[in-house]
């Protein structure tokens, strides 16, 4: 059974990296794909880096966490809800099992008849990609919550100065004290 994990991973932080563990053990995957959603955003203040950035974040974190069997494959959007599983379909090979604790990624799959487990969050509220990049904006610690291939991923491309930078943005002033920062 080949499963598919979708996320933004803005960035890939440490509750990813559990959960990734958490499907292998509880759910056996022979493989596991790992979708980088609305992979065509990127220099915003909610999607701060690029499909290939978050690429090399996963891609170096399961190869330092000597995790195989994984293939990493970049989702655009489309914007029209009512198709986009069958547009994931037609980019991915076949898999059986979706996991996603996004309500409409869930909802999607679901009607689409995927099975789409529960899946457990770990440490929610600091290990959250908002939560993260708010951490960023505001000069506050951040840097335990991502792998260490993470933060070297992110100090080579000065990750923090460009969320900073972002973050002065009118588009980040009207999400201050949103989520989605």
């Amino acid at each position: 059974m080949r499963g598919l994990y979708i996320g933004r991973f803005q960035p890939f932080h440490n509750g990813h990296m559990e959960l990734i563990r958490h499907i292998f053990k509880t759910f056996q995957p022979s493989e596991l794909l790992i979708g980088i959603g609305s992979s065509q955003e990127s220099y915003t203040p909610r999607q701060p880096f690029t499909a290939g950035e978050r690429f090399d974040m996963i891609t170096r974190t399961l190869l330092f966490e000597k995790v195989s069997r994984c293939w990493v494959i970049p989702i655009p959007d489309i914007n029209v809800h009512a198709v986009w599983v069958s547009h994931v379909e037609s980019l991915l090979p076949r898999f059986e099992q979706v996991y996603s604790n996004d309500p409409l990624t869930r909802v999607l799959f679901e009607e689409a008849g995927y099975e789409v487990p529960e899946l457990p969050f770990f440490n929610r509220g600091s290990l959250e990609g908002s939560e993260i990049r708010r951490r960023m904006l505001a000069g506050e610690d951040w840097k335990g919550l991502v792998p260490v291939p993470v933060l070297k991923v992110l100090e080579e491309l000065h990750g923090e100065e460009r969320v900073r930078a972002l973050g002065r943005s009118p588009e980040a002033t009207r999400l201050q004290g949103s989520k989605d920062v």
